[in-house]
Order: structure tokens, then C-alpha cells, then sequence
């Protein structure tokens, strides 16, 4: 079967990270992200994805010829933003039969098996993974019925349209039917093709549980990696209490707290607080200071007495001693 991976942003909310590693290869743990969004598919059942995106797309293409996984990997170019709909439809001419898509984001318990399943038992065109929440109003909803075949589907509906806690979870199986509702061109599946598809009904929709994490910002990513370590979802390194170490040349010194953290190898922390914290290869932190929910990169130091809240850092930077910083990049963008 083939995964298609939608992946044509350019990760503008993690930069700079993102300047010089396109999102879909960055390492959460020790696998890149691309992996643990295909991850939702059962092994056995992936023999090809396609990866259709945009920027720095030779070097996902690159990274992945040299890459240890079970899987073939093939890239499908954007020359410009096609949005979802024109991404999945850049696709048609190297895709055929029954596929899963997946938005390129997404770090979920869900398990793709089971809408394999219902799309055998349902059959259509779609059928689309759904996620509960309290407030769906920035997302796309789902009306359901007793059969699990979608009634109704709209896109961000202000608060008075809003008919379902049900949202569209970015994960989908598909028949190749799909592309003749896709025009050429830039559209959006959430906008126009969905909706044609529910009213039509041809689309179904199940539920899961457990956790659904959109790892676009500092802090959803970091909420990515705490349900990474806490799940299991790595090849190698261990768990020390709450956090990922790839090897043991991670030193932890003195009395520093360090929970829920990514920590590379190399990593050495001293006296110092972290939480949510993603350390690339060789990151010295200093003492005193603390961190939540930051990105390290590769290479770089952290001084004494800094406090980093959301913050993401440049690979070969140095923050300097005392520096407080929320919401930022480093260095500073002028």
C-alpha cells in the first residue's frame, strides 16, 4: 500500500531550526518526523510513501535514500503552494488503488488499522480518522450517523454552525476515485472536496483515543516528544525516568530537575531545570538556568541564569549568561 504524506509547508513556526532541516526529516527521538507520522499505518501494509512537498524537498529526498526504513520513499515536487486538495491531486499520476494520506504534522495514538477496516466494511471514496474536542471551532467537523458514514463536513465553522465535537484528524484512507473531485490547481480538501464527498455520501469517520498532537510550534512539538518517550516510540537509547537518552554520554550534573526531555548525544546539563525540552547533539546547559518547552539545536550552549520558555535555538548559537527569552527565536530576528 501506498502513504501519502502531505508535507508542503515550510515550517515557518519552528524556525530556525526549520532554515536548514525542512520539518519533515527533524528528529524527535531517533527517528525523524516523517517516520512517526507514517507510523499510524501498520508496517506490514506500507510498501511506498510518496512525499508531496515543496521546500527543501532534496534533502527529505536525500536523507532518505541513505535512511533505514522498511519502506520505499518517493517525492512528489510542488513548484508552488497547491494547498491540500492540489497536493493530494500533484499525486494522481503515481498513486493508484486504495491508499492512506496523512498531513505531515500529525504525532497520534492512532491506530490506521482500524479504518482500513471500517473502509472495507463501508466502502465510499473516504474515509477520515476524527478526534473530539471541546471547542471545534478552528477545525474542520464531522457529522456522523449511526452507521459511521459522514452526513456533513465544514471547515473552521463559527460558533453557531458548530453541530459536532467531532474534527477531521489529517488521516484518511482513500480510493484513487478521489482525484477525479480533486480539480487541477491549487483547493483544499477541507473546503471543497469534503464537503461534496459527505453530501454525496461516500465518506465514513471513526474515532480514537489516547492522544492527537499537531507538532508545528515549539510547544506542540514538545508535547510530541513528551508522547513519544512516554509511548515507546523509539529504535534506540533508553528511558531514564521521564526522559529520552540516546546513549550514556548524556551527563546530568549537580541538582538539575530534567523531566519530559529529548536529551541527544552529547548532552550535558548542569544544576540546571528543564521540562518539554528537545537537546539536539552536543547542547551544554548552564547552571541555574531554566527551560520549558525549548528547542536546542545541534552543538549549541546555554549560559548560567537563562530562563527559555518556548523558545527555539539555532544550531552553533551561544545564549548568553542571564538571558530570559519567551516565544522567540534565536538569535533574534532584527
Amino acid at each position: 500500500m501506498q502513504v501519502v504524506v502531505l508535507a508542503g509547508g515550510f515550517g515557518t513556526r519552528l524556525r530556525p531550526w526549520t532554515y536548514e532541516i525542512p520539518k519533515p526529516i527533524l528528529p524527535m527521538l531517533d527517528k525523524t518526523l516523517l517516520e512517526h507520522v507514517v507510523e499510524v499505518v501498520p508496517s506490514d501494509k506500507v510498501d511506498e510513501v510518496v512525499v508531496a512537498g515543496g521546500y527543501k524537498i532534496d534533502d527529505i529526498e536525500a536523507y532518505f535514500k541513505e535512511a533505514d526504513v522498511s519502506y520505499d520513499v518517493r517525492i512528489v515536487r510542488e513548484t508552488e503552494p497547491l494547498g491540500t486538495g492540489g497536493a493530494l491531486g500533484n499525486c494522481r499520476d503515481v498513486v493508484s488503488g486504495q491508499f492512506v494520506c496523512l498531513n505531515g504534522d500529525i504525532i497520534s495514538s492512532l491506530d490506521m488499522q482500524v479504518g482500513l477496516d471500517l473502509h472495507q466494511k463501508n466502502r465510499g471514496i473516504g474515509t477520515l480518522a476524527l478526534w473530539e474536542v471541546q471547542d471545534p471551532t478552528p477545525f474542520g467537523i464531522v457529522g456522523l450517523d449511526d452507521d459511521q458514514r459522514i452526513t456533513q463536513f465544514k471547515e473552521k465553522p463559527a460558533p453557531q454552525e458548530v453541530f459536532s465535537n467531532l474534527i477531521n484528524a489529517g488521516s484518511y484512507v482513500f480510493e484513487d476515485d478521489i482525484f477525479d473531485y480533486i480539480p487541477l490547481g491549487r483547493s483544499s480538501l477541507e473546503r471543497e472536496v469534503f464537503p461534496v464527498l459527505a453530501e454525496e455520501r461516500k465518506l465514513n469517520g471513526f474515532s480514537f483515543d489516547g492522544y492527537f498532537i499537531d507538532a508545528g510550534t515549539p510547544k506542540s512539538w514538545s508535547l510530541g516528544v513528551e508522547a513519544s518517550i512516554a509511548h515507546e516510540r523509539w529504535k534506540g537509547g533508553k528511558r531514564i525516568d521521564s526522559n529520552w537518552h540516546a546513549d550514556d554520554s548524556v551527563n546530568i550534573h549537580g541538582d538539575s530537575k530534567v523531566e519530559n526531555s529529548m536529551l541527544s548525544t552529547g548532552a550535558s546539563i548542569t544544576s540546571a531545570q528543564l521540562s518539554k525540552c528537545s537537546l539536539l547533539n552536543n547542547v551544554q546547559v548552564g547552571s541555574n538556568s531554566k527551560l520549558n518547552e525549548t528547542l536546542i539545536g545541534r552543538n549549541s550552549t546555554i549560559g548560567k541564569n537563562c530562563t527559555l520558555d518556548s523558545v527555539v535555538v539555532d544550531h552553533d548559537s551561544i545564549v548568553p549568561d542571564n538571558t530570559v527569552l519567551s516565544c522567540a527565536q534565536w538569535p533574534l530576528i532584527e
